[in-house]
């Protein structure tokens, strides 16, 4: 109860110290913020100095560094290892936030009528790793930390962790632990809380489609020179059928099918398909033919268009035949699938679909595995019992469609299955313009991070 006591007295300043991390526009992935990262990395820093951590490192890499922070109360005692990321996605476009997305606001909706923090990285990772820094000084300020703890924040994250692997492998003995914690996940709700036991990878491609040497006038050119708009978008169209099934040869092969027990299990997750649709303004669902929306999302693979370009987009008219068009292309993947493989194959069969009239340029850009944790283990049921103690229900366990890279190289690499503890809704609007994430969420999920370190000891102890 102290540390709850803790937590609630120092619950203004608490938000305020995130909102203050919130207002540095660490974007890894525009080089025009870079310093504004570095300043995000030393927050972090001086925030674990200040919660009470022992040693604490700004570790550089060939990118951004990581920021390494830990408390060794006991060699003897577990130790709890958590990671996060300090970076943010780009923020564009500027002009569809109801408020600028680095100056954040508190403000109440209908899903979180306490308030929500409107601000870029709210909910995806600033608020969320930022519990625990919070977590951990209120159990060190009330002199109840059960277990050591260990802290790897990176910078990153959102382009796609391309140094962490290498950090993990030289620092393994440093970053040993018992159990790994990510809160960079979202639950059902507040009224339904669930512990997320399985990710998508991904595979992100960029291509180019280039026709004549330069811009052409439609009317002198159209109809007797291939468009590269036109052709680009025919490319990608026929990257699918009509059942929305993805057409490129040995896309599935290696796609690891669960079986109707376990989909049963899934489909058991509270999900109600006008509500749904009626949060995103849409009149009706589309996706693999075949499977419910929760399984389109959780178990199968996608292929969407991630941005598309090319000729004039100002305003007015300009009749031109464009040189080239590009797009960024995202492949979701489910276990067994390999990222390197898919992005083989997706560039083989984009070139072989291209007609001779165009040119075609396929780039990787990055990726990452996907992968599935155990409910069963030590770490979950400690996660489990603490969620049922502050929440008054027991987790659902579930899997999300998002990307996590880090969770397959820690199980590879550290040998330990990271317990995916989040505390965002999906209506946060992760990635979106007017990201934000619930105050109570916030609090929330401090509590419960404390929780899983007392119950951690205690069923590690039995």
């Amino acid at each position: 109860m102290a540390v709850n006591d803790f937590i609630r007295d120092n619950k203004d300043r608490f938000l305020n110290e995130l909102l203050d991390l919130l207002r540095i526009p660490s974007v890894s992935a525009d080089p025009k913020f870079k310093g504004d990262v570095i300043s995000a990395a030393n927050f972090v820093k001086e925030s674990l100095e200040k919660a009470g951590a022992d040693v604490v490192e700004i570790c550089e890499t060939s990118g951004y560094p990581i920021v390494y922070g830990e408390k060794i109360i006991d060699p003897s005692l577990q130790t709890v290892l958590v990671y996060g990321h300090y970076d943010v996605q780009p923020a564009d476009p500027y002009e569809l936030w109801d408020s600028p997305p680095f100056e954040p606001v508190i403000k109440k909706t209908k899903i979180h009528p306490e308030g929500a923090i409107f601000a870029r990285g709210s909910a995806d990772d600033k608020g969320q790793f930022y519990m625990y820094v919070k977590a951990f000084e209120a159990m060190m300020a009330s002199g109840d930390l059960p277990c050591n703890v260990k802290f790897m924040i990176e910078g990153e994250e959102e382009v796609g962790s391309s140094n962490l692997e290498k950090f993990v492998i030289e620092n393994k003995e440093k970053l040993k632990a018992d159990v790994i914690l990510i809160s960079d996940t979202h639950m059902i709700s507040m009224q339904d809380p669930s512990i997320t036991v399985g990710l998508r990878g991904m595979a992100y491609m960029e291509v180019e489609v280039t026709g004549s040497n330069r811009d052409l006038h439609s009317g002198t050119y159209g109809g007797a020179v291939a468009n590269p708009i036109n052709v680009l978008c025919e490319m990608i169209a026929s990257m699918k059928d009509e059942n929305d099934h993805i057409t490129i040869p040995g896309f599935y092969d290696k796609v690891q099918e669960i079986t109707a027990a376990q989909r049963a299990r899934l489909n058991e997750a509270p999900f109600d398909l006008n509500e749904y649709q009626e949060k995103l303004d849409i009149a009706d669902v589309h996706g693999e033919k075949g499977y419910t929306t929760i399984e389109r999302v959780g178990i199968r693979p996608t292929l969407d268009v991630n941005g598309i370009w090319g000729g004039y987009i100002g305003e007015g008219a300009k009749t031109v035949l464009p040189s080239k068009a590009q797009a960024k292309i995202s492949m979701r993947l489910v276990p067994d699938q390999d990222w390197h493989e898919i992005s083989t194959l997706f560039e083989n069969y984009f070139k072989s679909i291209a007609p001779k009239s165009v040119k075609v340029k396929v780039k990787a850009h990055h990726g990452g595995a996907p992968a599935v944790v155990s409910d069963s283990s030590v770490g979950y049921k400690a996660a489990e019992a603490a969620m049922e103690e502050t929440f008054g229900k027991r987790p659902i366990p579930t899997r999300e469609g998002g990307s996590i890279p880090i969770v397959a190289l820690f199980q590879k690499e550290l040998g330990s299955d990271p317990i995916l503890f989040g505390f965002g809704l999906d209506t946060d609007a992760l990635h979106s313009p007017n990201e934000h994430y619930g105050v109570k969420n916030y609090f929330m999920g401090i509590e419960t991070i404390a929780a899983f370190f007392r119950q951690f000891r205690k069923l590690t102890e039995k």
